[in-house]
């Protein structure tokens, strides 16, 4: 979703010249101008990182070739095919290439509608704002939509989604604030975390949800104040990320990157709370503060490979992004 306040004009100036000025200030102490265009985006270099996370570079993504924008969920896999939604009721799929280890072309593979239960493209707004995207192990997409609260399974992508049974109290999510992070486990259960519901009497935490449809347990996410939720991606040792996001008229948009270890997932029990470590900041120091919204995760060559992506509001003041990570073991 955009954030709240993100869709104004100031705000939106305010975020993208910070954003803009942190990114050209990184790519001048690297020395290296943006790459030219390759497929679906203009390839970013590598930047400066201590800690957990070693920079794989990324792109500046072109909406138009990619066949999406506003990218709000982001599915990784093993080959490095990312698929991603956008909250505007459209799917995208494309190729990262690596080369030398580096983020060097983003080609697109297909793209198109979301659909209803009969296969008919959802309309944009109310019926259309997908927020999360995840695979189950027998192929199947699962998205999770909010405004209109629940989650569609899609066998493929350009065909008809069937209702899946949601968590119980989603429906009292407010309109801008359900299911952003949707994710299986490695352990085959489910995750999903709202942005903005919060837990009776803990307005600090987050309902959030593990398991399955028909066998939802309520637990809660703790995030760090201001942030909020927007993403989650399962890591292969059984732990998981999730991405957290702040926005203010006068700070602008800044994001963090949070690690649940697996035996805090392995322990959760009902109204359990969740919370992770930050193991990376985006806020333009040196990162780019943009309206991160998306975190996927796979396993390739022998690495455990991160990807973020931004929702740009469709906005000109804003820059669609995807970042690329390798998690050091």
């Amino acid at each position: 979703m955009a954030a709240r306040g993100g869709g104004t004009r100031a705000g939106s100036r305010l975020t993208t010249r910070r954003g803009l000025l942190a990114a050209g200030a990184l790519l001048a102490s690297c020395g290296n101008a943006p790459r030219p265009a390759s497929g679906a985006g203009t390839p970013l270099p590598p930047m400066p990182l201590d800690g957990p996370l070693r920079s794989l570079g990324g792109f500046e993504i072109d909406a138009r070739r990619l066949g999406a924008g506003s990218l709000s969920g982001i599915h990784l896999d093993g080959d490095l095919v990312a698929t991603m939604v956008d909250d505007r009721s459209r799917w995208a799929r494309a190729r990262i290439v690596l080369r030398d280890g580096v983020a060097q072309a983003l080609e697109p593979i297909a793209s198109g509608p979301l659909g209803d239960g009969a296969g008919r493209p959802l309309p944009r707004g109310y019926a259309g704002d997908a927020e999360a995207i995840a695979r189950l192990p027998d192929g199947t997409w699962l998205v999770a939509y909010e405004r209109w609260h629940r989650i569609r399974a899609y066998r493929r992508l350009d065909g008809p989604g069937a209702y899946v049974e949601a968590p119980p109290g989603l429906d009292r999510a407010p309109g801008n604030g359900g299911l952003e992070a949707l994710t299986v486990l490695a352990d085959g259960r489910l995750l999903a975390i709202t942005e903005d519901l919060q837990v009776s009497g803990r307005p600090e935490l987050r309902r959030a949800w593990i398991g399955r449809p028909g066998a939802w347990l309520p637990i809660a996410w703790r995030p760090a104040q201001p942030y909020v939720p927007v993403d989650a991606a399962g890591l292969p040792d059984g732990g998981a990320l999730v991405l957290e996001r702040r926005f203010s008229l006068l700070g602008g948009f800044g994001a963090r990157l949070v690690r649940v270890t697996p035996a805090a997932i392995a322990a959760i029990g009902r109204e359990g709370v969740l919370e992770g470590a930050e193991i990376l900041r985006l806020d333009g120091a040196p990162l780019p503060a943009e309206n991160w919204e998306g975190v996927g995760v796979a396993r390739h060559e022998g690495r455990t490979i991160v990807a973020l992506v931004t929702d740009d509001n469709e906005s000109v003041l804003q820059r669609l992004l995807m970042l690329l990570f390798e998690l050091r073991d």
